[in-house]
This record gives structure tokens, C-alpha cells and sequence, in this order.
């Protein structure tokens, strides 16, 4: 038994592509495969004809005057002589007739009582050779034409017309104030049901937990809104009314066209606006795509890098996120600029004179900003801070809050914020109690200076203050504290005790505690403290040492 032999699947695909191009090819209108070819127009004949016309109605075409006479002036002509026969009674259509002699053809009133053949439009061979007919087919043609607006004039200006117009006039202005009555009355209902919101349920607007409106706002703004689009509708369904109502009678069917045209022509010049920024506006959003997607990437690559997964030996972590921002803002900066000349009416003089503005005010706040942003970048890398650390900064002691582009915002110990710009701490120095502990990994530490007399031997002050270190709990046993004598003065010795600090955020505390144990180290040992500078009179004034119950 023979197996049928199934066609190959790409055979029935070519034979399918094949079939639909000849249908394309057969049913395609003109123009639309290729570029329109344009119609060829006979020597001499007018491209654009002119229009013998009746009440603003066209109705007959002229491409050719007889005698070498400007169409235009021939077809003034005939829409005069054409408005006269259409309003004289006596005129019937059928009297419309054509009249054929060997050089012209002429179309004329022919009186039913015998009078003399009137002639109103002459025509000769080139005139039918600009419509590629026969001369006497085009007198036919127009003759029929002449005819039928003659007929239709004087149906629209009967009676009847006159009163089935007036009739739908009227329904159309009951219909229109009923309508505006009930708009108005919905647009009371909604404005209360807004301003009690009851039947609305009403909140305030928020974004991301922060509010951005409040909840009277949010009805303040509906209630605008309301009356925006209540008073829109209403200027757009009564200019619609007016075409509408004109078109009725037949002496303002004219102006009713005219004002059509005038809408149809807004509506398709914002239509074909659209149409042509549809290649721009996807334009716009694949760039819109590529551009978030190089953020998150961006954004990616700096977080890694922030949590160690990806190191380089000359990046530090800590420049990740200021890095990451920095990142983000180029790469939003340069999609905006490839994105610009595709936003429709970016060539427009509003889109040149907001430039100009914005220009005019980043040159007139761009030099504080800059020496700010500058300053804020060298903070970043240069490392000489970060977020959490315990810094002094032109006298100011405290925790760095944030490091901004701008400015260095400090906690200080009483919790109060200080905001100093980027200017101003890349211009004075800076301390950091937290950089030993994080990049050496040992204490940091804190010196305090006492004044001694001449009279106690040194070696016995510096196991006073020793004993007086290795009492306070604050203190660091990583490194030993140590005891320098700094200067020999004129009625006492410096000595500065050096110890090191366990917990740098409790740097002020372990400094309180390391003198309270100093003064009590010395007053057990009955030894005076001449610091900053005390001077006693020994004429038997008493000693400044406190006596123990005072301890």
C-alpha cells in the first residue's frame, strides 16, 4: 500500500506568502505600493479646476474656458447666472437643455413659448479632452448637473423643508436645554457627595508613606476638576449645536459646512499630530527602557560592590552608593539628551524659551552649587568620612547623619543638627574619632593634661594617674595607657596622660569619668592639682586638697 506523501511544511508556507502578495498586488489602491503616479493633464487644461457653485454647493467643474478665458472667471459667471435660474419660478429644470453645432456645444434656456434659445455656457473639444470624454458627453454631463442642483434649490427652500427644519430645530434645542439641566444637576450631586464625602470615599494622596495631600486637598482639587470638565462639555456639545442648527435652514447650510470643515479640520490636524509622533513616542520609550534598564544595572553592579560580592583593589565600598547615585544621574541626564529631539514640539519656541530660562538660572546658581557639589565629591573619595563616624568639624563635635552632595549634616552630643556645607568642611580640618578603630582596627585615643608641683616627685604622679586610668571601665586594655611630661614651667610640670578609648561613642563619657578618677587618685594621695594654673600663698593658707569625707 503506497504512503501519500505529505507536502513539506515550508512549501505550504512559500505557496501561502506567494498567493497573498498577488492578492495585495491585485486589490492594493494605487499609490499604496509604490509612490502615486500623478494624472496627466492635457496642454492647456487647468490642474485644479473651478467650480461653478450654488449656495456654496459645487456643481459643475471647468478646466477649460472657451476664447482662452480664465476658468475662474468663467465659472464666476456661471454661479451667478446659475443662482439666478435656481430662484426664478418660471424656470423649470427641464428647460435645461444642450444644443450641439460643429465647432462648440452649448448649454442653454430653451422657453417652453418659442422665444430665442438662451445660451449660458459654451464648450468646445479641448474642454472634453480635459476630462478624456467627447465634447458632447461633458454638455451632458453638465447639463444633468445643472439640472439636479436646480431641483434640489428648490426643494430645500420649500415649505416643507422650511418647516421640517424649524421642527428639528426646535426638538434639538429642547433636547440640548433638558440635557444642560440634567448635566447641571449631576454636577450639583457630585460636588456635595465631594464635599461631604460620604458616598465618596475620600483620603488623602500619598506616595511611598509620604503624604502628599491632604484629605480637604484631595476634595478641593475634585472639585476643580469637576468644574473644568463640566464647563469643557459644555463649551464643546454647544459649539457642535451651532453647525448642527444652522445646517437645518438652507440660507446657513453654508456657514453650517463652513464651521464643519472647521472642526473636521482640528480634529484631523490633532489626529494626524498623534499618528506622526507615534514613531517618536516609541522612540521615547525604547529609550525610556534602555536607560532604566542601565540604571538597575548600574544600580547592581555599585550595591555588589557595597557588599563586598565584588571587589576591585582601588575601590573601596564605602564609595559604592555615593558612586551608584553619581551613576544614576549621568545615566538619566544622558537618556534625557538622546530623548529630547524626539518630544514632539521640542523645536517649538516654548520648548527654546524654557531652555533659555533654565539656562539663565543654572548660570545664575551655578557657582555656590558647584564649589558645594565639587566639595561634596572630594569628601566621598577621599574617604575622610562616613556615615555613623564621630567627627569634629570646625569645632563641631557629633555623629555624620548624611553626607550629601551639599552639605554634612552632624548629630551632635545634645542631638541637635548641624548642617555644614560641602565649602566650607573641605576648607577647614576635619577629626575623626572612628577612622582608627575602622581602617587599623585599634582604639582610638584620648589625652587630658595636669598640672603638678615641683614638690611631688614625678614618678609618684605618674602612678597616680596610671591607677587613675586603669580604674575607669571606658578604658581600652589593648593598649597600655601611658604618661608624658610635656613641660617644665615656672611653678609646676605638664604631665599628659594618653589611654585609649574602648567605645569611641562613648568618647565624652569615658573623658568625664577618666578625670572624676584623676581628681580622686590625687586627692587619696593628698596631692594638689595646680591645673589649669593654680597659685597658693604658703602663709599658712590651707591646702586645696580635698579632705576624704569631701571625696
Amino acid at each position: 500500500m503506497r504512503r501519500s506523501r505529505r507536502p513539506h511544511p515550508w512549501r505550504a508556507l512559500t505557496t501561502v506568502l506567494l498567493l497573498g502578495l498577488v492578492a495585495l498586488l491585485a486589490i492594493a489602491p494605487p499609490g499604496v505600493l509604490g509612490a502615486p503616479r500623478k494624472a496627466w493633464t492635457p496642454p492647456g487644461c487647468a490642474e485644479h479646476g473651478a467650480w461653478i457653485t450654488l449656495e456654496g454647493t459645487k456643481v459643475v467643474e471647468l478646466r477649460w474656458a472657451v476664447g482662452g478665458r480664465d476658468p475662474a472667471a468663467t465659472a464666476a459667471e456661471g454661479t451667478a447666472w446659475l443662482s439666478g435660474l435656481a430662484s426664478n419660478p418660471l424656470v423649470t429644470p427641464e428647460s435645461v437643455v444642450v444644443r450641439d453645432g460643429d465647432v462648440y456645444s452649448y448649454i442653454g434656456i430653451e422657453p417652453p413659448n418659442g422665444d430665442l434659445f438662451q445660451r449660458l455656457l459654451s464648450l468646445d473639444d479641448r474642454a472634453g479632452e480635459c476630462f478624456g470624454v467627447s465634447r458632447a458627453t461633458l454638455a451632458l454631463r453638465y447639463r444633468d448637473q445643472v439640472r439636479a442642483a436646480i431641483r434640489a434649490y428648490r426643494q430645500e427652500h420649500s415649505l416643507s423643508s422650511w418647516l421640517t427644519g424649524s421642527a428639528l430645530a426646535a426638538l434639538v434645542l429642547t433636547i440640548y436645554l433638558i440635557w444642560i439641566r440634567w448635566q447641571s444637576r449631576l454636577k450639583q450631586r457630585l460636588a456635595s457627595a465631594i464635599q461631604t464625602r460620604k458616598s465618596l470615599r475620600i483620603s488623602g494622596l500619598g506616595l511611598a508613606g509620604n503624604q502628599l495631600l491632604e484629605e480637604a486637598q484631595v476634595g478641593g482639587l475634585l472639585q476643580g476638576l469637576l468644574t473644568v470638565a463640566h464647563w469643557a462639555l459644555l463649551v464643546v456639545v454647544s459649539y457642535l449645536l451651532v453647525p448642527m442648527l444652522l445646517g437645518f435652514f438652507p440660507p446657513t447650510k453654508v456657514m453650517a459646512a463652513g464651521l464643519r470643515s472647521q472642526l473636521l479640520a482640528v480634529v484631523q490636524a490633532g489626529l494626524a499630530q498623534v499618528v506622526a509622533a507615534i514613531p517618536n513616542l516609541l522612540t521615547i520609550l525604547l529609550i525610556l527602557a534602555i536607560t532604566v534598564g542601565t540604571v538597575r544595572l548600574s544600580q547592581g553592579l555599585f550595591r555588589a560592590m557595597g557588599r563586598g560580592r565584588l571587589r576591585f583593589s582601588w575601590f573601596y565600598p564605602e564609595w559604592a552608593e555615593p558612586t551608584a547615585r553619581i551613576a544614576t544621574a549621568l545615566i538619566v541626564l544622558a537618556g534625557c539628551v538622546i530623548a529630547f529631539p524626539y518630544v514632539p514640539g521640542s523645536t517649538s519656541k516654548v520648548f527654546q524659551g524654557a531652555g533659555l530660562f533654565l539656562g539663565v538660572l543654572a548660570a545664575l546658581g551655578s557657582s555656590a552649587i558647584a564649589t558645594n557639589v565639587i566639595s561634596g565629591l572630594m569628601l566621598i573619595y577621599t574617604r575622610a568620612f562616613q556615615e555613623g563616624d564621630r567627627v569634629e568639624i570646625g569645632g563641631v563635635v557629633g555623629v555624620v547623619q548624611e553626607r550629601a552632595l551639599l552639605v554634612t549634616r552632624l548629630r551632635t552630643p545634645r542631638n541637635e543638627l548641624v548642617s555644614v556645607p560641602n565649602a566650607t568642611v573641605i576648607a577647614t580640618s576635619v577629626t575623626n574619632f572612628s577612622f582608627s578603630r575602622r581602617e587599623i582596627a585599634q582604639p582610638v585615643a584620648l589625652a587630658t593634661t595636669v598640672t603638678i608641683g615641683y614638690d611631688v616627685p614625678w614618678r609618684q604622679v605618674h602612678a597616680l594617674l596610671l591607677s587613675a586610668a586603669r580604674s575607669v571601665d571606658g578604658i581600652s586594655d589593648e593598649l597600655a595607657p601611658f604618661v608624658l611630661q610635656t613641660s617644665l614651667n615656672d611653678f609646676h610640670i605638664s604631665y599628659e596622660l594618653t589611654v585609649f578609648v574602648r567605645e569611641v561613642e562613648r568618647y565624652r563619657e569615658t573623658l568625664s569619668q577618666l578625670l572624676a578618677a584623676v581628681q580622686d587618685a590625687f586627692a587619696a594621695a593628698e596631692v594638689e592639682i595646680l591645673s589649669p594654673g593654680y597659685h597658693a600663698m604658703r602663709n599658712g593658707n590651707a591646702s586645696t586638697v580635698p579632705k576624704p569625707h569631701q571625696t
